[in-house]
């Protein structure tokens, strides 16, 4: 088996080992501090200790139970619920209306995917100034423009990513016996290209759910987040209930990123 092409160059497996054991290594590297959180939240002790002394459901149950944590939950869900809807939205529409441009409008594009390229805390900040004046900070619809922010890069890069694949000569067939430019591309082009469209979604909803800086400096009070309750809880106590959100967290991640690869897999098929 380690003798066998591991590529069409005629490389053996056995020549690659030591490539695989650096991709072994890196995953390990980014994948274990994550996974460690899991076991320590099934633990019994009231700190956060690995491995747990004794295996227990008991900060599961603090979470559900917590009056404080639902209502961050419900925010944070709230949020990334609207957030996908206007991410989705706009960023479909700014994939569409680039698909097919001149070179000279590909600047646009650039500019619709530079929040993904800067580092988040200058976003924050200057969300956070240029909502101040308008009383958005501290509110659902200042939350959702916010993560928005992040999101809408991610759905113009899956969406154009699946214009990219689609003819759209068929969608100008159908314009030319009747049909308006909107009714063209709801019955014509967003057929096609849905998968791309739903994926883009479920990154957006990962990233408004997971989001923590912004969350920090724009949400508050009532309308405080998931991820800004637990920085807050981890900065005053060390809460194991923590680690019970966190694998919850990374459990819902995990599902919407295999669903995400799913999609992109039937798309391929």
């Amino acid at each position: 088996m380690l003798r066998g092409a591991a590529t069409e160059a005629q490389v053996t497996h056995r020549q690659r080992l030591w490539l695989y054991a650096v991709a072994v290594l890196v995953v390990a590297f980014l994948i274990l501090p994550t996974l460690l959180v899991i076991p320590m939240s099934f633990s019994d002790s009231r700190y956060l200790t690995f491995p747990p002394p004794a295996w227990s459901l008991r900060w599961y149950r603090a979470y559900v139970s917590s009056v404080e944590w639902r209502d961050a939950t419900w925010i944070s869900f709230q949020a990334a619920f609207w957030t996908i809807m206007l991410s989705t939205v706009t960023g479909t529409m700014a994939a569409y209306g680039l698909n097919g441009t001149l070179s000279r409008a590909r600047s646009v594009q650039i500019v619709l995917v530079l929040p993904i390229m800067i580092p988040v805390i200058l976003i924050a900040v200057g969300v956070f100034i240029f909502f101040a004046p308008l009383r958005l900070n501290n509110s659902i619809p200042g939350l959702v423009l916010a993560h928005s922010t992040l999101a809408i890069p991610l759905v113009v890069i899956s969406v154009t990513a699946g214009l990219k694949s689609f003819d759209m000569r068929q969608e100008m067939v159908a314009r030319s016996m009747g049909a308006s430019r909107l009714r063209a591309f709801i019955t014509v082009t967003m057929p096609q290209i849905r998968y791309s469209m739903i994926s883009g979604a479920l990154l957006a909803f990962i990233t408004s759910l997971d989001e923590v800086v912004i969350s920090l400096l724009v949400s508050g009070g009532e309308n405080a987040t998931l991820t800004k309750r637990m920085f807050l809880a981890l900065r005053d106590e060390i809460d194991p209930t923590i680690a019970a959100i966190s694998s919850l967290l990374i459990l819902l991640s995990i599902l919407s990123l295999g669903i995400t690869q799913l999609i992109q897999l039937s798309r391929k098929g």
